[in-house]
């Protein structure tokens, strides 16, 4: 079950009535959260952006969320690890680190990590202690679309588990192909299934997320038990199919809870209503599922969209030569230089570019067929 309730904006009174009616169908914080636990909050903290430009779970739904815990007898410790730059810097400046002082909540930055081992693909994953040994874990995701997975949400915000550098690790075992790198992400959700998935879109992002996109009133929280489902219901919102949904077509492949559309139960707001129209997606298009293996190498640069500098805008700080999982990107000569049969096209540069300075180019073949 999914629950939906209609919020229209940040106004720190209507956020908490509208997180008090969201849960109410589920039984409340009190169903998830018992006195003395130490809950943890994983809010999205991708980087160093101002909360109005949607790139990190909002403040004031955190602040609510805090206080709800607060208020059943829960111990709020809020914790992630960013994209780029340190936990201090980032809540900083989305207006979270205010938040956990107003609140008294204790902030937890993912530094150290346990092995833990897989069920699945992956045998072996290295996840944030403070991630597996809090009491309760509440999932703070933001709705937004992402370049390489069409959308992230509540299954791809707990990939926020793998601490810092773990991360590019992960993008170069499995990022090059967007199904396996789905099932990573969701293997990753079964290590620590969440107790409760909050999901602010009230303001979401839309176009080329998840760090460059634009901000879209959808005015709505989505809330359940179960990630995957929650996804689903905020991929029915914005109006993304299943076939580009990467998550859900994994999962449905995988049996997972929560992974048929046409089972998932919505309560509160009915979904006709908190839909939005004409939400617009990433242009980053890859038309190589389905082919042969020795068709997919040969054919990957023809067939597939990859990052590009934008001269006028690139400052050479080099974020993301840094980022780059394969080392793909470098600066020659005062300019930014891409070894394309490296690039694994996850664009993680331009996700964490902090000036926007990275564009996309599109093989020959793809402008064809998409022109057909």
């Amino acid at each position: 079950m999914v629950s939906l309730q209609k919020v229209e904006s940040y106004d720190r009174t209507s956020v908490k009535e509208g997180l008090i009616r969201l849960l109410e169908p589920l039984g409340g914080m009190g169903a998830f959260v018992r006195p003395g636990e130490r809950v943890l909050l994983k809010p999205n903290m991708l980087s160093a952006k101002a909360p109005e430009k949607a790139v990190t779970t909002h403040p004031e739904v955190l602040r609510g969320a805090i206080e709800l815990v607060q208020e059943v007898g829960g111990i709020p410790l809020v914790g992630d690890s960013p994209g780029i730059g340190g936990f201090r810097r980032v809540a900083e400046k989305s207006g979270i680190w205010r938040v956990i002082e107003e609140t008294g909540a204790e902030p937890v930055e993912f530094a150290e990590s346990v092995e833990i081992t897989g069920q699945g693909v992956f045998k072996r994953f290295e996840i944030a202690r403070p991630y597996m040994e809090a009491d309760r874990l509440i999932n703070l995701a933001k709705l937004k679309t992402h370049e390489m997975m069409t959308m992230t949400c509540a299954v791809k915000n707990l990939f926020g588990a793998v601490i810092g550098t773990g991360k590019a690790g992960w993008h170069l075992k499995a990022g090059a192909d967007r199904e396996m790198f789905a099932r990573m992400i969701l293997e990753i959700y079964l290590l620590r299934e969440p107790d409760l998935n909050i999901v602010d879109a009230i303001t979401a992002m839309e176009g080329n997320g998840p760090g460059s996109g634009d901000p879209r009133q959808v005015g709505l929280l989505l809330g359940g038990t179960n990630p995957v489902a929650v996804d689903i219901i905020a991929a029915e919102v914005a109006g993304i199919p299943k076939k580009l949904l990467h998550v859900e077509r994994m999962a449905a492949k995988l049996h997972l809870d929560g992974s048929d559309r046409a089972l998932i139960k919505t309560v509160g707001t009915p979904l006709d209503e908190a839909r939005v129209r004409n939400f617009r997606l990433p242009h980053i298009s890859d038309v190589q599922f389905g082919l042969p293996a020795f068709l997919k190498n040969r054919l990957r640069h023809y067939l597939t969209s990859r990052p590009c500098a934008i001269p006028e805008k690139c400052k050479l700080c080099e974020v993301c030569v840094d980022v780059c999982p394969p080392k793909a990107i470098a600066v020659k000569d005062g300019r930014l230089t891409f070894d394309y049969h490296r690039c694994i096209r996850c664009f993680c540069c331009r996700e964490l570019c902090p000036d926007g300075a990275l564009g996309v180019k599109e093989g020959a073949l793809l402008k064809y067929i998409k022109r057909l």
